[in-house]
């Protein structure tokens, strides 16, 4: 038996078809975490354990996520296999930038080696400057929890165009996904207080999102109608 991280193919093919086209010197992060919240209690001893994280083009995308799919068991927690509710697939869709990456690396491990060696691994730490350098801020993230999605749709009618909207549902609420250049000029300044100030929007700005079509705590996020 093993792991199934794919659950739904056409949701993955219609959602890698939907992100950006990547420019020279980009490309997409992705993550695969074991959460404790979305397995049975004591099965994971932290919050969130990161078991791959990896770095792909769009014409990539699939079968790099095709290839987490490996015999059960060889995802371990103390020696324990991770269970299968427990996985959930993160991507961000603003493209990270490999040239400002490893401007980044080579200062964060030139400071590393002239100190006594603490444990560090080179390449997580290339892999991390990855994560942090976004190279087009295409999408503000929005993620709402505990909220209905009628109530933030009825303050983003008032407080933004709704076309340049999309909503990901997700196991525990939503991600409105903010497309900034379809945003109209009128609401540019105006938008951002009403939206972030909604109660239960957690967290906002560059994140990573669970991938439509795939695991996600025993959940399938997908993008739903926003009118």
């Amino acid at each position: 038996m093993n792991y199934k991280i794919i659950q739904d193919e056409q949701l993955l093919r219609d959602f890698i078809a939907w992100l950006p086209e990547l420019k020279r010197g980009e490309t997409y992060y992705v993550t695969l975490l074991a959460r404790s919240k979305y397995a049975a209690p004591g099965a994971l001893s932290a919050d969130k354990a990161q078991l791959k994280r990896f770095t792909s083009d769009k014409e990539m995308l699939f079968a790099k996520i095709k290839q987490l799919e490996c015999a059960f068991g060889a995802y371990t927690s103390k020696g324990e296999p991770i269970p299968q509710e427990a996985l959930a697939l993160y991507i961000n869709p603003n493209p990270r930038s490999l040239e400002i990456a490893a401007k980044e690396s080579l200062i964060k491990l030139a400071r590393l080696v002239t100190q006594s060696y603490t444990g560090y691994n080179p390449h997580q730490e290339v892999m991390s400057e990855i994560q942090k350098a976004c190279a087009r801020k295409l999408y503000f993230d929005l993620d709402y929890d505990h909220v209905a999605l009628e109530d933030v749709l009825s303050i983003a009618r008032e407080s933004l165009n709704v076309s340049c909207l999309q909503v990901l549902q997700t196991r525990g609420g939503f991600h409105v996904l903010v497309e900034l250049e379809k945003l109209e000029k009128r609401f540019a300044k105006s938008w951002y207080k009403p939206m972030t100030s909604i109660p239960g929007c957690d967290i906002k700005g560059d994140n990573l999102i669970p991938v439509p079509g795939c695991s996600q705590g025993g959940f399938v996020p997908r993008f739903v109608p926003v009118s």
